[in-house]
């Protein structure tokens, strides 16, 4: 062990700000499949409960402590808010521009950035991604006030109270921060694109044994098509022939299609492998003979957010 040493160069970190907020409605499967920027944030101040020690007495004596359970809330200010976050807030929209209150209150998800500083880099030296999961707000007070010779821009303020998810191997939970000083460059890439999206790829929140995996597993490989059978100009194929098409990685959405050539599609039953990487296309009706098939592989995104690019195969079926 090596003596300690305060205040050392460098090490006088703190942290400041919040940013970047994201706002992931949850839907009825459980998932947060689609993101959206929440401007005008002004603080997210996070506020875990319970973890409390309630002794037990024997002997005359402590005999032990019983810990509480642990929960996880926050208080949301804003300037504003997404229209996506209305579902969340209690309110639907009868027609465009026209909404009301005292709905049901739909779960959704966070994500925020922080700042870490030091004593050289400043705010540059990094940052913290904050994840909420299961959150629920609650009815708020909204207060509006005439414009005077001092305006101020209103603002608006929820309490949210979460449900802890599953967790591969440790305790539910409804928090997870990454602090990018210290994670893999590769893996802080992988997980930015995930929750930001990019160009033809949505944004969505992962669960939190997703992001497990992608720890463990280390920087994932470019998402592509290892094999399809029938082979891309094969002929002679069966014509109660199955399409199979394997991927390296976990398939997270697809909009894969089989045509003939002139353009017909085939109507067929998809699914997937229980590694999520193999998709077979088991058609309705046997091919027709004598014909070559379009396979069109499109919208391939795999669970890290990474899109494959568009590809098209095609085989001919045998003549009879």
């Amino acid at each position: 062990m090596s003596e300690i040493v305060w205040d050392s160069v460098g090490a006088r970190l703190y942290e400041t700000g919040v940013k970047n907020g994201v706002l992931y409605p949850q839907i009825s499967d459980g998932t947060y499949p689609l993101g959206v920027a929440w401007n005008g944030l002004i603080a997210i101040n996070e506020a875990p409960s319970g973890a409390e020690a309630n002794p037990l007495y024997a002997d005359d004596t402590k005999y032990l402590n019983l810990m509480s359970a642990e929960e996880f809330g926050a208080t949301i200010e804003a300037y504003h808010y997404p229209k996506e976050f209305g579902v969340c807030d209690g309110t639907v929209e009868l027609a465009t521009g026209v909404e009301i209150g005292q709905q049901t209150r739909k779960t959704f998800g966070l994500c925020y950035k922080t700042v870490v500083g030091n004593d050289v880099d400043g705010i540059d030296y990094g940052y913290k991604l904050h994840l909420m999961y299961g959150a629920l707000a609650s009815p708020s007070e909204k207060a509006y006030g005439t414009i005077n010779e001092s305006p101020e821009a209103n603002t608006f303020s929820w309490e949210a109270k979460t449900t802890p998810e599953p967790v591969s191997g440790k305790k539910p939970s409804a928090t997870v921060v990454i602090d990018s000083t210290r994670v893999d460059s590769g893996i802080l890439a992988a997980i930015k694109l995930i929750l930001y999206g990019t160009v033809g790829v949505n944004p969505r929140l992962p669960s939190i044994n997703e992001l497990v995996t992608l720890v463990a597993g280390g920087v994932p490989p470019a998402v592509s098509l290892t094999s399809i059978a029938p082979a891309d100009e094969l002929g002679n194929v069966a014509i109660n022939a199955n399409i199979v098409l394997t991927f390296n990685n976990k398939i997270h959405s697809e909009s894969v299609v089989v045509t003939t050539a002139a353009g017909v599609v085939v109507a067929g039953t998809k699914t997937w492998d229980t590694a999520g990487k193999v998709l077979t296309f088991n058609p309705n009706a046997d091919l027709t003979n004598a014909t070559v098939y379009i396979v069109t592989i499109g919208g391939v995104v795999d669970i890290y957010n990474q899109a494959l690019a568009t590809a098209v195969k095609n085989f001919t079926t045998i003549a009879l």
